[in-house]
């Protein structure tokens, strides 16, 4: 898997691109020492957010980094836990499982303890309390890519596995040549979606608030939290713009080429497709460092990269030889047993923990609990709706693509939290409450999970695929039930589950919003377990997080698994 700039004879180079490129590696080098400086900052009791826009600059680049800083940790997490469940049955009993409680579990849930341990791991720098926020929005991130990369290994047509064994590939070349380029547009689009889901919950990362205990942090996150709390409208728009600047300009240069790089990968029986480059990509074309940076790349990856001759006596000795396991007996059984006495440990402290919740909590708690239920399962079959017969739009037309893209980003993007005053005021303008107006705050964050996956695969549909169904003329209502559904309905379950879990987490900013200085509540377990958290009580907050994760699993396992085998067993092509 190579790549290399669309550098043409008749494309003249151009001085001022090359002082763009040279400026901007200054500027993020300068970054990059801002943050460092600002993570050995010594730990204050209070954090004054300063609400004047030209603070606002400083604060976009210390979200960004750590947004930045959590994607890298999803990515390398995503790849090793994703490729050892798939290669390791022993170990995917386990891992699958634990995502799917770690997906379950929101925000929140994760926060206050991470948050006292690393500050008292740190307790004379920031370093603690930036590590707890850059791991808070890597919670927000990881799981969907994760779940993606293990769906898309698991489709992987066996004869690119064949060929690679014929080919003496070892783990790398696997990897890098078969696997990855197979994932490359599910584990993208997942990643822009991931991206989105961190910056919705920047808010409560960034401002994050034990009880009495203030743990804010300087980002676009705690400063639109002081906006809304103030009632600042003014200080409110400065951090709308500026959030929209920085979603517009990850998305121009980071995301859009990434979309257009990931097309050459799409399977497909028709020879020489090419893939128009990107207009940034055409700008960097113009530009002779970035000529000199491209060959330095290839040549390094051909150093490194170069394939080993076919060998089908080596792939005939390796299949007559049985598995090997991925590691020994004995650490294996080792590993079960630091599990099993670790969970012994916990289950004794959380027994003393839950025995201080009354009767009429774990009440509470399960009413609450239906009534959430209820909300998610209406924002979930809500987004499907649109989602789906628009993923399917974009992710069949390229050319459309690339004009909604930008547009599509940056909703997606956008932290919802940020604006959920003014949708509650234009809900109780139209006569509603936050008892129904919060499905409409759990769908901003939870309908693009669907939207993306559909996208992605619509697009990784072969071309050959959609060329038979043209050339049949199916009617559109057989078009959609014979064809278009089947072959969407993998990444449309991926989607599922990960805006289900998405939709569990939205709930905690989504029935609990402290506006203006007033607090809007809807009945709810999201509301409890935003309340508990408040009062910092322990128990409470304890048995609302295990009910959710046991509700959320318990769907999992029984209704999207079984979605999921139907999925694998009958929509997937080449299996």
């Amino acid at each position: 898997m190579s790549y290399s700039l669309p550098i043409t004879p008749a494309q003249r180079s151009a001085w001022w691109i090359d002082v763009c490129i040279v400026l901007a590696i200054g500027a993020a080098v300068i970054g990059i020492g801002s943050v460092a400086t600002q993570w050995e900052q010594p730990l204050r009791a209070t954090v004054d957010i300063d609400l004047s826009p030209g603070a606002l600059p400083k604060y976009m680049l210390f979200s960004l980094a750590r947004g930045w800083i959590a994607y890298a940790f999803s990515l390398i997490f995503t790849l090793l836990i994703g490729s050892w469940a798939y290669y390791d049955p022993r170990a995917r009993r386990f891992l699958i499982p634990a995502l799917d409680v770690l997906q379950s579990i929101p925000v929140l849930g994760f926060l206050p303890g991470l948050v006292l341990f690393l500050v008292g791991l740190f307790p004379h720098s920031n370093i603690g309390l930036e590590l707890a926020c850059v791991l808070m929005i890597f919670t927000a991130q990881v799981w969907n890519m994760t779940f993606s990369y293990h769906d898309s290994l698991r489709a992987v047509p066996a004869e690119f596995r064949l060929l690679g064994k014929l080919y003496g590939f070892n783990w790398w070349h696997r990897f890098w040549r078969i696997e990855l380029p197979c994932g490359a547009q599910g584990l993208l689009y997942n990643s822009m979606v991931s991206m989105a889901g961190g910056w919705f919950f920047l808010s409560i990362t960034e401002a994050f608030r034990l009880g009495d205990q203030d743990f804010r942090v300087p980002g676009i996150g705690s400063y639109m939290s002081v906006a809304i709390e103030r009632g600042d409208v003014r200080a409110q728009i400065f951090g709308i713009i500026a959030m929209g600047v920085v979603i517009i300009v990850v998305d121009r240069l980071v995301w859009w080429p990434l979309v257009v790089w990931s097309r050459r990968f799409k399977l497909d029986d028709f020879g020489g497709v090419t893939v128009p480059p990107s207009a940034f990509q055409l700008w960097l074309a113009r530009s002779r460092f970035a000529g000199i940076a491209t060959t330095v790349v290839e040549k390094l990856s051909l150093r490194f990269l170069t394939l080993p001759g076919p060998s089908a006596v080596a792939v005939l000795a390796e299949e007559s030889l049985p598995p090997r396991p991925a590691y020994g007996r004995w650490t294996y059984h080792t590993i079960v047993a630091v599990l099993v006495v670790a969970m012994a440990w916990g289950g004794v402290k959380l027994t003393l923990l839950l025995g201080q919740v009354t009767w009429n909590d774990w009440r509470e708690i399960i009413y609450c609990t239906v009534i959430t239920f209820g909300r998610v399962l209406a924002a979930v079959a809500i987004g499907t709706l649109w989602t789906v017969p628009v993923g399917v739009w974009i992710g069949l037309n390229p050319r459309l693509s690339s004009r909604l893209q930008p547009f599509i980003q940056f909703a997606a993007s956008f932290p919802a939290p940020m604006i959920y005053p003014w949708i509650i005021a234009l809900i109780i303008l139209v006569g509603g409450t936050l008892q129904w107006g919060a499905i409409i705050l759990i769908l901003l964050g939870t309908q693009w999970y669907i939207l993306f996956n559909v996208a992605a695969s619509a697009a990784a549909i072969p071309n050959d695929i959609v060329s038979c169904a043209s050339l049949l003329r199916l009617s559109h209502w057989r078009q959609w039930t014979r064809f278009l559904l089947p072959a969407v309905f993998p990444g449309l379950v991926t989607g599922w589950v990960t805006a289900a879990g998405g939709a569990w987490n939205a709930t905690i900013v989504s029935e609990y919003v402290n506006a203006g200085g007033k607090l809007y509540e809807a009945t709810g377990l999201g509301a409890l377990i935003s309340r508990a958290t408040a009062a910092a009580n322990f128990p409470k907050l304890t048995a609302e997080l295990i009910i959710m994760a046991v509700v959320v699993v318990g769907i999992n396992r029984t209704l999207w698994k079984k979605l999921q085998v139907i999925a694998d067993a009958r929509c997937r092509f080449g299996l």
